[in-house]
């Protein structure tokens, strides 16, 4: 018997309030022109006074649910990926589970930035197959908006906020679930993306800081190179594979991790020109989208990839 955490259902959450790049120059020195060549980045969404991490998240685990035909009572893990917690304590998944109506179950966040999804990911994956829980929420959900400074343009264009989430059940299921996860990270680099405030620092929240090319050059040799160990990791090649689902940091990103690795372009799924970078919530959101519209069908070889602050990086491949 071999037990994996198979995804029984995903969901996915935004604001109610579009911006698009010509709104956003009007308040900034930029420009639609300027943003979509160097991002591919047309809008973003922008959580309100009423919308918060934990609001999107419910609502994106609750369609999660409802995708898998399950009733929240029956979860008994809430894995909770944000930069961006409500408070700084408690942890936003507890939040989620008191929204969801759930009377006691296994409840926490996991702070890995934009790759905290993937972070969140494993260790339910290690938590399933080890017999902790049957059945997980995992869910990444951020608002980024709250710590962007609106008067740095080569940063405050770049995100957005939303949520997504993924219902997982340990099964033996025909090859089925998640086959081989992978992490890294690299504390030196901290400098490269990170808020420059916290609670045992400057006592206030702080606005992100990114050094942006640098940034890039490490997304596409650490992408690239932790893509290709997750594969190797569960037997495959990058011609086993329907669809990679990447962080949606940067269309150029994209583009340049694919052609490292020689993979079709066709396979890749895209949702940073609508999102823009929603942080841990972009892989789930894209992954929700894709199966949503049918791209992204039962059986298929699925690859999540992501890297985020920290610095860290990370991959998940799955059978659909």
């Amino acid at each position: 018997m071999t037990l994996r955490s198979v995804v029984r259902g995903s969901g996915s959450a935004l604001p109610k309030r579009v911006v698009s790049n010509a709104e956003l120059a009007e308040q900034v020195d930029t420009s639609d022109e300027w943003i979509v060549e160097r991002t591919g980045i047309r809008q973003r969404y922008i959580a309100d006074d009423s919308e918060t991490t934990s609001s999107l998240a419910t609502d994106a685990a609750r369609r999660a649910l409802e995708a898998a035909g399950f009733d929240a009572s029956s979860i008994d893990l809430i894995v909770l990926a944000t930069a961006t917690p409500d408070q700084t304590f408690p942890a936003t998944a507890t939040k989620v589970q008191a929204n969801l109506g759930i009377a006691d179950c296994i409840a926490f966040d996991v702070a890995a930035v934009c790759t905290g999804f993937l972070y969140a990911l494993t260790v339910a994956d290690s938590m399933l197959r080890g017999g902790n829980a049957k059945r997980a929420l995992v869910i990444g959900a951020e608002t980024f908006s709250r710590i962007l400074d609106w008067e740095d343009r080569g940063t405050c264009v770049l995100f957005g906020d939303g949520a997504g989430a993924i219902v997982l059940e340990a099964a033996d299921e025909d090859g089925k679930g998640i086959l081989d996860t992978r992490l890294h990270a690299a504390g030196q680099h901290n400098e490269l993306l990170y808020v420059d405030g916290g609670p045992s620092t400057t006592k206030t929240v702080g606005h992100l800081r990114m050094r942006g090319r640098e940034v890039f050059r490490h997304a596409v040799v650490n992408l690239a190179e932790v893509l290709t160990e997750t594969l190797e990791g569960a037997g495959l090649t990058a011609a086993d594979i329907d669809w990679v689902v990447p962080h949606q940091a940067n269309a150029r990103i994209l583009d340049a991790t694919a052609k490292k690795l020689g993979l079709d372009p066709s396979k890749v799924v895209v949702t940073v020109d609508k999102h823009a970078n929603t942080s841990a919530a972009s892989v789930p959101l894209a992954f929700d989208e894709a199966v949503r519209d049918g791209r992204i069908k039962p059986g298929d070889m699925v690859v999540m990839e992501a890297m985020g602050g920290g610095l860290t990086w990370g991959a998940a491949v799955l059978r659909y």
